[in-house]
C-alpha cells in the first residue's frame, strides 16, 4: 500500500461522517463559555477544535478497528460506508501518534480541562481495548459513551475558566447513550454471530428502542431545565425514534440519519449560543 493509499485508508477510517460528533462539541462548549466573541477564536480553541476534528476520531476508531477485526470480518458496514482492518502497522502508528498528539490541547488549555481531556483518552482506548473493553459490557458500553461529551466540557473550562453546568453534562451524556445504543442496533445480529454481548443484543432491537426513547428523553428534560428551548429541541429525539420503532424504516437506514440530523441540531444550539453572546 502506498503512502497515498494509507492517507485515504486512514482518512476512511477516522469517519468523517461523524467527525462533528466530537469537535461539535467543542464548537458547543466554546459558545457558551464565551464572554466576548473574542473568546470565540483563540489559539486554544483552535487547537482544541483541531484535534477532536481528526486526530482523536483516529484515535477513537483506530483502537476499535483494531481490537474488532475479528467482529468485523462478519460486519456488512465494512464493505462500503467503512474499511474493515486488515493489519497494516500504520493504524496503531496513527493511533499512537493521534494519543501523543493530545499533549497540544493538554499544553493550550489550563488545568480545569485537564480530567475531562483524560477521561477522553481514557475512555476512547477502554471502550475498545482490553482488558475493559467497554464495548463488550452491557451497559458499561452504554454509559462509556459519554466520552462524546468530554471535549465539550473541556472546551467549556477551558474558556470560561470553571467546570461545565452539571445539567449539561447529563443531559449531553444521556444524549450519547441513546446515540450509541441506536447505533448498535443495525449491529444486533453480526454482534451475535460473533459472540459479542452490547446493550441493544441484551435487549434486542424493540426494547433497544425504547430504551434509547428513554434516555434521550431524560436529556431533554435536563436540558429543558436549563433552557426549555434546548429541551423541547432535543426533544424531538424521542419523538423521531418512536416513529422509526413503529414505522417499517430499517434501523440500518435510519443510522445513516443522524450525521445530518445530529449536524442539524448541534448547529441550532450554536446559533443559539451565538445569538446569546452577540445580543445578550
Amino acid at each position: 500500500m502506498s503512502a497515498s493509499e494509507r492517507g485515504r485508508y486512514l482518512l476512511k477510517l477516522s469517519r468523517p461522517r461523524f467527525w462533528l460528533y466530537l469537535a461539535g462539541p467543542v464548537a458547543v462548549g466554546v459558545v457558551y463559555a464565551a464572554a466576548s466573541t473574542a473568546d470565540l477564536f483563540t489559539p486554544t480553541t483552535l487547537t482544541l477544535f483541531a484535534y477532536f476534528l481528526l486526530p482523536a476520531n483516529v484515535l477513537l476508531y483506530g483502537v476499535n478497528d483494531v481490537f474488532d477485526a475479528d467482529v468485523d470480518a462478519e460486519n456488512p458496514k465494512k464493505e462500503d460506508r467503512e474499511v474493515r482492518y486488515g493489519g497494516d502497522w500504520v493504524v496503531p502508528a496513527a493511533v499512537v501518534a493521534s494519543a501523543a498528539l493530545l499533549l497540544a490541547p493538554v499544553a493550550v488549555t489550563p488545568p480545569l480541562a485537564w480530567p475531562w481531556l483524560a477521561g477522553f483518552l481514557a475512555l476512547g482506548v477502554a471502550y475498545s481495548a482490553p482488558p475493559l473493553r467497554l464495548k463488550t459490557r452491557p451497559p458499561l458500553d452504554s454509559l462509556s459513551n459519554g466520552l462524546y461529551v468530554l471535549p465539550g466540557a473541556a472546551a467549556y473550562a477551558a474558556v470560561a475558566g470553571a467546570q461545565p453546568p452539571l445539567l449539561a453534562v447529563v443531559g449531553g451524556w444521556l444524549w450519547t447513550m441513546a446515540m450509541h445504543t441506536f447505533s448498535a442496533i443495525p449491529d444486533i445480529d453480526p454482534d451475535r454471530r460473533a459472540g459479542i454481548e452490547t446493550t441493544a443484543t441484551k435487549l434486542g432491537e424493540r426494547r433497544t428502542y425504547a430504551y434509547c426513547a428513554v434516555c434521550w428523553a431524560l436529556a431533554a428534560v435536563a436540558f429543558g431545565l436549563l433552557d426549555p428551548r434546548l429541551g423541547a429541541l432535543i426533544g424531538c429525539y424521542p419523538v423521531g425514534v418512536a416513529l422509526v420503532a413503529w414505522s417499517s424504516v430499517d434501523a440500518t437506514r435510519a443510522y445513516w440519519w443522524f450525521p445530518a440530523v445530529n449536524t442539524v441540531v448541534g448547529a441550532l444550539i450554536t446559533m443559539g449560543g451565538l445569538w446569546r453572546l452577540v445580543h445578550g
